[in-house]
């Protein structure tokens, strides 16, 4: 039964009553039970004395007590207060003469400091100061009457209270800390990530910590951070007996604490062949225990041995309590996520079908955060003629909900694609489609149907990122392609129009589509990653497969991405025994009033890629003449080529041809006639012009030489 300490306001106030104090040899002899004690003595019993400053004559009179205080034997002072130097180092002077200055310069009627005495052994004690001022009739100060004293185990004891409240701070701090980085962890491979990387260990207050898991009865070290090496193979995998400390905290389900690694050698003697990897000092064996489930054990180490009091044994049993439960709740996630993946994995093409003229490649991957699930996906669809349909697209969405719609959309992508339709028919009925699902989600798609016999490429996009094309001479292009609304919402808005692009893909030559996930990252924009992805495929392997994974690697899977990504390649085998002539080619429709511009674009920037100088403003405007001859003279549209054709020095040839069998026609026109110019203008700006018949119809074509010196190719 504890005991009430006495009351001092009950009767006769007994300090001793009641309490079992220890017995303590007097350190302080010669003074009897009843004999009066003087005021001096009763000063210097505790460790205290005077002071009297005379600030006239600058004489300082010490008391036995205060020459004690400052270690000083009689003849060692003068009674000068500069003779205190001896005791009172510079710095500290400087302490109380700030103080007592400050107060003067106040008006104060008293002061006081703390200020360290160097004693004749070579210690420093603390010691504190107070003085009354004293004033005269005019208020200037002219004494200074007070006290010094010992205040040594008075600071101690401030300084382990500001001690306690330090470590209790650094604890705070640290469960905080943990918390809040595990409290972001999803996956198990995120909470080892928080425990193993930079300041993991030290958010435990530990130097080093291995980290394992239970699984069929046995135990698996699944990280570690810190050691002196790595675990050895052989200690990876136990079984969960007694002989090795995790083991055995898992299989009593409860704690050790050891304070130097020989207590844990002897105590463990397995670990004897391994004590090179180990820290020298304390270790702490939690058990991970959730749900009165025992997952795993975390081994705690430090390289400075030590007796681990308390407060430091709770905290670290309750820091394991959070690892367990965020082991436990991503345990749970990862087995949902293996579920989600394994559901889109069966939704995604199982094999490609053989490419005949060229090779298709493809590569997926899930979003690095969160479920690693969502709604990309990708196909390669055999189509008549021996032809080849193309899909990349993306469901709104990162969860099994977008998997499933994704499934949907592109067994029915396939199946309209498989009949042979166009690109355009294909995206409007599978818009339609998605919008029949009454799901809340919409995609985007880009689909290819692709002639590799002839390079022809017929494009439609919903919504989606426009191809790249790399040619021979690994010069890249972002052809402009039109596009219309997501599918889904093009029906729900009524604008289900897909226009389709033909472009042309020549021998040699590499298309690339993706879904956003591998150009877009957070906070930077989406430009940016297109540039990236442009320098990776222009400085990037030959071979299909392995520019595939340096695009994986450089530009998705190295920074990390919250998005899943889907990527196809397309290659055009080179023709054999045939030099790669650097080639352009594109469809211009006949009612479509905005390809002209569209052409001039593309040969702009194709021009610039080969260097053609100042005559590339006299290709665009020929192109642009006998692009508007064949489509108002004729009743198709036209077909433009351009290619840099080699030689001393290089010529540009372009052609435009039509399905018109009717021969042009030069003419003269008067002063007032606005048109009938075309063919006189190419006549002007072309080295050589001429028309050539074609299979069914025919081409009209001139060529330009490229310009030697700056800005120009030729020699």
């Amino acid at each position: 039964m504890a005991q009430r300490p006495p009351d001092p306001s009950a009767g006769r106030y007994a300090p001793r009553a009641d309490r079992d104090a220890p017995r303590v040899e007097e350190s302080v002899p010669g003074v009897s039970h009843r004999e009066p004690v003087g005021l001096r003595e009763r000063l210097s019993l505790n460790r205290m004395g005077t002071f009297d400053w005379d600030l006239d004559r600058g004489a300082m009179e010490l008391d036995p007590g205060a020459m004690e205080v400052f270690d000083l034997r009689p003849g060692e002072y003068d009674g000068a207060p500069m003779s205190l130097i001896s005791r009172v180092p510079p710095e500290e002077g400087m302490r109380l003469d700030a103080a007592l200055s400050q107060a003067l310069q106040d008006g104060s009627s008293s002061y006081g400091a703390y200020f360290r005495v160097q004693c004749r052994d070579g210690t420093r004690r603390w010691t504190h100061s107070q003085g009354r001022i004293l004033h005269d009739a005019r208020g200037v100060a002219y004494r200074v009457i007070g006290i010094v004293r010992e205040a040594t185990s008075e600071l101690a004891d401030s300084a382990l209270l500001r001690s306690l409240q330090q470590e209790r701070q650094r604890q705070t701090v640290m469960v905080q800390q943990t918390t809040a980085a595990l409290a972001r962890a999803l996956s198990v491979r995120d909470v080892t990530r928080v425990l193993t990387g930079a300041g993991g260990a030290r958010r435990f207050g530990a130097d080093a910590l291995v980290l394992g898991l239970v699984e069929n009865d046995r135990f698996e070290v699944i990280a570690t951070a810190g050691l002196d090496g790595d675990v050895p193979e052989d200690m990876m995998r136990s079984r969960l007996d007694d002989t090795l400390p995790l083991s055995e905290a898992v299989r009593h389900r409860r704690p050790s604490f050891l304070s130097t690694r020989g207590e844990l050698v002897a105590r463990y003697p397995q670990l004897r062949p391994y004590v090179d990897v180990l820290p020298t000092g304390s270790a702490a064996f939690l058990p991970l225990i959730a749900q009165d489930t025992v997952l795993g054990a975390l081994g705690l180490f430090n390289h400075e041995p030590a007796v681990q009091s308390t407060e430091a044994r709770n905290l670290a049993l309750a820091l394991a309590g959070v690892v367990a439960q965020s082991l436990q709740r991503a345990t749970l996630f990862d087995q949902e996520r293996e579920f989600a993946t394994g559901l889109q994995a069966a939704m995604l093409p199982r094999r490609l079908p053989p490419i005949a003229g060229g090779e298709v490649t493809v590569r997926y991957h899930p979003a690095s955060v969160g479920r690693d699930v969502g709604g990309d996906w990708y196909d390669v669809i055999a189509l008549p003629q021996g032809r080849v349909g193309l899909v990349v697209g993306d469901v709104q969405g990162h969860d099994t909900h977008a998997a499933a719609v994704m499934g949907q959309l592109r067994i029915a992508l396939r199946a309209y694609a498989s009949e042979g339709h166009a690109p355009e028919t294909v995206l409007v009925r599978a818009s339609r489609f998605l919008a029949e699902l009454e799901t809340e989600r919409f995609a985007t798609c880009t689909y290819v149907q692709a002639d590799l016999e002839s390079g022809a490429l017929h494009l439609a996009r919903a919504g989606h990122l426009g191809p790249l094309i790399c040619n021979s001479s690994r010069h890249i292009d972002w052809p402009e392609t039109s596009g219309g609304l997501p599918l889904g919402l093009a029906t729900g808005f009524g604008h289900d129009h897909f226009p389709e692009t033909q472009l042309f893909l020549e021998p040699g030559s590499t298309l690339l589509l993706c879904t956003d996930g591998l150009v877009e990252q957070p906070g930077r924009d989406i430009s940016a990653g297109m540039a990236a992805l442009s320098a990776t495929v222009r400085a990037g392997p030959a071979e299909l497969d392995a520019l595939a994974d340096r695009l994986s690697d450089h530009l998705w899977a190295r920074p990390g991405s919250d998005d899943d990504m889907a990527l196809l390649l397309l290659h055009r085998s080179a023709v054999p025994g045939e030099a790669a002539t650097p080639r352009m080619r594109l469809h211009v429709h006949q009612a479509d009033p905005a390809g002209t511009a569209e052409v001039r674009s593309a040969l702009r920037r194709t021009l610039d890629q080969w260097r053609a100088g100042a005559v590339t403003h006299d290709v665009e405007v020929a192109a642009s003449e006998l692009i508007a001859n064949a489509l108002t003279h004729t009743e198709s549209g036209a077909l433009v080529s351009v290619e840099l054709l080699p030689g001393a020095p290089p010529r540009i040839r372009l052609e435009v041809e039509d399905r018109s069998s009717q021969w042009p026609r030069r003419r003269r026109p008067g002063e007032t006639a606005t048109s009938g110019r075309g063919l006189l203008l190419v006549e002007a700006l072309a080295d050589r012009w001429g028309a050539e018949p074609r299979g069914s119809g025919k081409a009209l074509w001139c060529e330009f030489t490229v310009p030697s010196g700056p800005g120009g190719t030729g020699t």
